[in-house]
This record gives structure tokens, C-alpha cells and sequence, in this order.
């Protein structure tokens, strides 16, 4: 295992260490939890210049980077959910959403189809992560001002999700047909 995946398996043993902060009511568990939320997604950009800038792609490193994201913000939504910050509707379509494009993905890849992420998609992830730490910090400093950045940077994310679900579904529709009309004339 080379450096960048262990970078990314430590974001993924961060988040219990996350949830115990935020889901539990200690002295400031919330900041923690939020400190805490913002290191680990930020190991998702270092983890990918590290493989490639030292060439060091790995399929390891292809597995687990993306599974990393979306166990981080999954346990991030569902736990916002059970404290009745993000509606239960919002978390249902974020994570459908990343893991019904995964299961596309891996069917893509089973039949020699790559399907790679799309700006959209690094749009979507940003927006997703920048929403659940504002709502982390209870839109600090908006709130002083009454400016609901949290919901309003989760709906951001609610509609990037849709659009990149949206795009990837007829990527590989496209990928799909093409691949199919191929296949005929051979």
C-alpha cells in the first residue's frame, strides 16, 4: 500500500471518531465533529495528487477513494438526519443518487466501460461537503447575520446531485448504445 492509500483509509477510519463527536453531547462535540468532517474531506484531494503526481495510481486507490467519499458523507448525512438537522428526503437522494451512479459504474466497468468522474460529479462532492459542514457549524458566521447558508448550501448540493445523476445516467446510456451498436457489426 502506497502513501495515498493510506490517506484515504484514514479518512475512512475517521469517520467513527466523527460520528462519536457529533452524535454525542460532549463540550463542544459539534466543532470537533466539524474539525474533524473537514480534515478527513480534505484528504480526498491530497490522496489523488499524491498517486498521480508520484505515479502511484493504484485499483486499490480507484476502490477505495470514491467508497471514502461516500461512506464520509453518508455517515455525515444519516447522523445530521437523526438530529433532525437535514430532512430524511435529502439524505435518501444524496445517497441513492452516489451509489445507484457507483452500481452504473461497476456495470460499465464489467463490460470494458470506463466511465470516469465528471466536473459535475467534483461539483456535486464539493457542494455536498461544503453544505454539511456549514450545517456542522450551524452556518457560522451567517447565522449572526440570519442568512441560513446551511439549508441553503444543502439544496445547492440536492440540485448538483440530481444534475451529475442526471449526466451519468446518460453517459452511459450513450456509452451503452454505442458499445451495443458496435458489438452488431462485428
Amino acid at each position: 500500500m502506497n502513501l495515498a492509500n493510506y490517506i484515504t483509509v484514514t479518512r475512512i477510519a475517521l469517520i467513527p471518531i466523527f460520528m462519536f463527536f457529533l452524535l454525542y453531547s460532549l463540550p463542544h462535540g459539534k466543532i470537533i465533529a466539524a474539525i474533524i468532517f473537514t480534515l478527513a474531506a480534505g484528504t480526498d484531494g491530497l490522496d489523488g495528487y499524491l498517486a498521480r503526481s508520484r505515479c502511484e495510481v493504484t485499483k486499490l486507490g480507484k476502490f477505495l477513494d470514491p467508497l471514502a467519499d461516500k461512506l464520509l458523507v453518508s455517515a455525515a448525512l444519516i447522523s445530521l438526519v437523526g438530529l433532525n438537522i437535514v430532512p430524511s428526503w435529502i439524505a435518501v437522494i444524496i445517497i441513492g443518487r452516489d451509489f445507484s451512479v457507483t452500481l452504473l459504474r461497476a456495470i460499465a466497468a464489467s463490460e470494458g466501460i470506463v466511465i470516469s468522474a465528471s466536473k459535475l460529479g467534483k461539483f456535486k462532492t464539493i457542494s455536498q461537503i461544503v453544505a454539511i459542514i456549514a450545517l456542522l457549524i450551524n452556518g457560522y458566521p451567517f447565522n449572526l447575520i440570519n442568512v441560513p447558508i446551511g439549508i441553503i448550501s444543502l439544496y445547492v448540493a440536492v440540485v448538483f446531485t440530481l444534475v451529475s445523476g442526471l449526466e451519468y445516467f446518460l453517459r452511459i446510456m450513450v456509452l451503452f448504445s454505442d458499445k451495443k451498436h458496435f458489438d452488431n457489426k462485428t
